[in-house]
């Protein structure tokens, strides 16, 4: 790929200050610039690279004022970090711009499939599945019994889809993932544990990302289900019968026990644990590594620690702990200063 700035700048409504003809051939981060790449100015703690930088071309602010020689070509937008993020989303549609279906996919006869699909290598479609229209499937996923994918979806190399799963439209699944095994549920017996069957599905609605090798299990009864926006990071277990509250964000290594049912635009930073059947409410933010052991009532909180409680009184309780072995001390020591004073 190979743009002009001057078409770059006609892209991003930007005003070219140099060299509008000068050629890009990649990105780059503005420290790390090379002849041919574009980067862009956005933190001012990085002012003094635009000085230093071998890029060719720069995006920055319209209101940047440089203080001394900058041999790159610039483009001056209202926002250049937004800038930037409009080009690096069209060089992703470019370079994941795979269509086909490849002679070692597997599409079953009674599977239904639309337009502009691409199938990698060993990819399967298996029986009365819905595909729809731009769905791309890289090599090696499955995708089981029943399943529905909607328009526009991107399933990455090596997800397993189990029966009987609703997606929709939009959606990005990273590799590793595994969407649809059965929930962890046994109930004990004379003879030992007896495994509950799981018969539900998991329902996945429209523009959800999900990271790499997540596990989301298919209900007992009933559906597991991310609702409109959800978006994952890596590493995390969601487990059957819960439910994921629109345009929630969960960092890595999450952990969410059965039948819990999570707000809105709720945030959870990496290594949270939540345990089953709670209910937690709407923009709740819990910070990593706390665990939570109880529901959530009241919208907008936020939390820390395990068993976790309001962030703010757990920092200052942490205080105090930090401190523990010195109050232990002035304790001890106030306590045989009173007993020698009672002599």
């Amino acid at each position: 790929m190979e743009f002009t700035a001057k078409q770059i700048a006609d892209i991003l409504n930007g005003q070219v200050e140099g060299d509008a003809d000068v050629k890009i051939t990649k990105l780059s981060k503005i420290e790390e610039g090379e002849p041919g790449s574009i980067s862009f100015l956005a933190n001012p703690a990085y002012t003094h690279y635009i000085y230093t930088t071998r890029a060719s071309l720069v995006i920055v602010n319209k209101d940047f004022a440089p203080t001394a020689p900058v041999a790159a070509t610039l483009i001056r937008v209202e926002s250049a970090a937004n800038a930037f993020v409009k080009l690096l989303e069209m060089y992703n549609q470019v370079k994941l711009n795979k269509t086909g279906i490849s002679k070692h996919a597997y599409i079953s006869e009674s599977a239904k499939v639309g337009s502009n699909l691409y199938a990698g290598e060993f990819a399967v479609v298996s029986d009365n599945s819905r595909i729809g229209n731009n769905v791309k499937i890289y090599p090696q996923v499955y995708i089981g019994d029943n399943v529905v994918v909607g328009d526009n979806t991107t399933i990455f190399a090596g997800v397993k889809i189990y029966s009987d799963t609703l997606i929709g439209k939009g959606c990005i699944i990273h590799s590793g993932t595994v969407i649809g095994s059965d929930g962890f549920r046994f109930e004990p017996q004379n003879e030992g544990n007896k495994k509950v069957p799981q018969i539900g599905n998991v329902i996945i609605e429209d523009d959800v990302e999900i990271g790499a090798n997540c596990a989301i299990d298919r209900a007992t009864l009933g559906s597991t289900i991310l609702r409109k926006g959800v978006k994952f990071d890596n590493l995390i277990h969601i487990a059957h019968n819960v439910e994921v509250g629109e345009s929630s964000y969960l960092a890595a290594c999450n952990v969410i026990a059965g039948s819990t049912k999570i707000g809105k635009n709720c945030m959870f930073s990496g290594q949270v644990g939540i345990v089953g059947h709670l209910q937690i409410a709407d923009h709740t933010i819990i910070t990593a590594q706390s665990g939570i052991s109880k529901s959530i009532t009241k919208p907008g909180g936020v939390y820390m620690g395990s068993p976790a409680f309001d962030a703010n009184k757990c920092r200052k309780s942490y205080v105090y702990f930090r401190n523990f072995d010195a109050i232990v001390q002035r304790i001890d020591k106030l306590e045989a200063d009173s007993k020698n004073d009672n002599q």
